[in-house]
């Protein structure tokens, strides 16, 4: 751990150098015409939330549109009609070269780290949607070139930004409750499959290019409904299950809070692997290293599907209190912290806290605080420095579904898991020949 900690501070320094080079040179091109020209990788779902809410800071240029869906790129395309249009993102990187100064990756999770790393290898600063990447390896592997580069980059974590959630950070941070010893995170939605295999569509759909969505996957016959627009989150092949849509989320907070890096093993309690789906219901359990606000270790324990919300009594909380669907718990030495997803923290017990005063904060754009950096006002809160390690943990999670009631022991500097070489063989995945990039698969 100290090797890879040294090389960290080591990168770290470099990427200031880095990061003055790219303020100088891609920030000057970008202000040259007053606008930063992005490029935006998957326009629909999500991918449309993100183009309207970066492209509504003022400095902003849509350049350039990418979509394997022509429906959805066509709909996009209307709202920016100055902006170029793709269907394949290695075509659009190659061909856009300087005429584009920034990229945002909003596309399924297998897609996540090719698009970026591409993107990143052509000198672009990146906005990628979470979780940063679908295996454990990309997610190291993008972190180091981002660093390497001293590229600005940002994980679409958007509550990561949000009052609330700074506030509970600051409270922690704070000692409000002491140092913490234990954190319960869960969500009740349900992005797995435990069902069997799927029957094919007799057609592919004609505005669909399948190739170019099955991208670095196996190729397989298509099937309506199950992979787009529809339920690929819930399948191992292209999504995290609700560990990794969701977990990033609720991670997010008590991670940050409590400085957290590696873990030091992680084990799942759920069905047995079936090769097709994430289990519908998980439980996962982590031991992380201590830090300044946590005791000598940290538990940690998430919760998802029908196994969550946990029982109040098992967090030891008052039987009469209704958890929220979607939340977090601190035990901490000197009391407790409930934190709702995206709601005000609750403190206990309550007449030891009635006269705590909050923080004050203000609100945050999570989008916009990623476009002013490219323009080098600022820093981004949830670079790929933070993001990495955050999906290296939750990811660790996910392969450990693979291999119910068996603890992984994780050597963070080695990236391998010690005790079950079976395991390291998902850490990353072999991509196609036409999708392959350099540092990846």
């Amino acid at each position: 751990m100290s090797i890879l900690i040294s090389r960290r501070n080591v990168l770290k320094a470099g990427s200031a150098i880095a990061a003055l080079q790219l303020i100088g040179n891609g920030a000057r091109a970008a202000l040259a015409n007053g606008k930063l020209r992005t490029a935006h990788i998957g326009v629909g779902g999500m991918g449309g939330g993100d183009l309207t809410s970066i492209a509504s800071h003022a400095k902003v240029e849509v350049a350039a549109l990418c979509d394997v869906d022509q429906t959805r790129l066509d709909a996009a395309a209307a709202k920016h009609a100055q902006a170029v249009t793709f269907r394949d993102y290695r075509e659009m990187i190659a061909k856009l070269g300087d005429k584009i100064d920034a990229v945002v990756v909003s596309t399924p999770d297998h897609t996540h780290a090719p698009a970026a790393m591409l993107a990143m290898l052509a000198g672009k600063p990146v906005y990628c949607q979470k979780p940063l990447t679908h295996e454990v390896f990309e997610a190291r592997q993008l972190r180091q070139v981002a660093e390497q580069k001293g590229l600005v980059t940002q994980m679409g974590i958007q509550v990561h930004s949000s009052v609330t959630y700074r506030r509970a950070v600051a409270m922690i941070q704070g000692g409000v409750i002491g140092k913490v010893s234990q954190v319960h995170a869960w969500s009740n939605k349900n992005w797995g499959y435990d069902g069997g295999a799927f029957q094919p569509t007799p057609q592919i759909p004609a505005t669909l290019d399948w190739n170019l969505w099955l991208g670095t996957a196996a190729e397989r016959p298509f099937t309506q409904g199950v992979y787009h627009p529809g339920n690929w989150r819930k399948l191992i092949d292209f999504g995290t299950g609700t560990l990794g849509d969701m977990g990033v989320h609720i991670f997010d907070t008590p991670y940050a809070a409590l400085e957290l890096t590696f873990p030091r093993w992680a084990k799942t309690t759920c069905r047995s692997p079936s090769g097709i789906g994430h289990p519908e219901k998980n439980i996962v359990e982590y031991e992380f290293p201590g830090t300044k606000y946590t005791t000598n270790s940290l538990s940690w324990k998430w919760y998802d599907g029908s196994f969550a919300p946990p029982a109040s009594e098992a967090l030891q909380l008052p039987a009469d209190l209704k958890l929220p669907g979607q939340g977090s718990l601190f035990v901490g030495e000197g009391g407790t912290m409930l934190l709702p997803h995206v709601a005000e923290p609750v403190l206990f017990p309550t007449e030891k806290f009635k006269d705590y005063k909050r923080p004050e904060l203000e609100n945050q754009n999570h989008y916009h605080q990623w476009v002013d950096a490219c323009l080098g006002q600022g820093k981004t809160s949830a670079s790929f420095a933070y993001a990495g390690p955050l999906t290296e943990a939750l990811l660790l999670g996910v392969v450990a579904n693979r291999f119910p009631d068996t603890k992984l022991m994780w050597d963070a500097a080695a990236l391998q898991v010690t005790n079950l070489p079976a395991a390291n063989q998902l850490l990353k995945r072999e991509y196609r020949a036409d999708f392959k990039v350099a540092g990846l698969g």
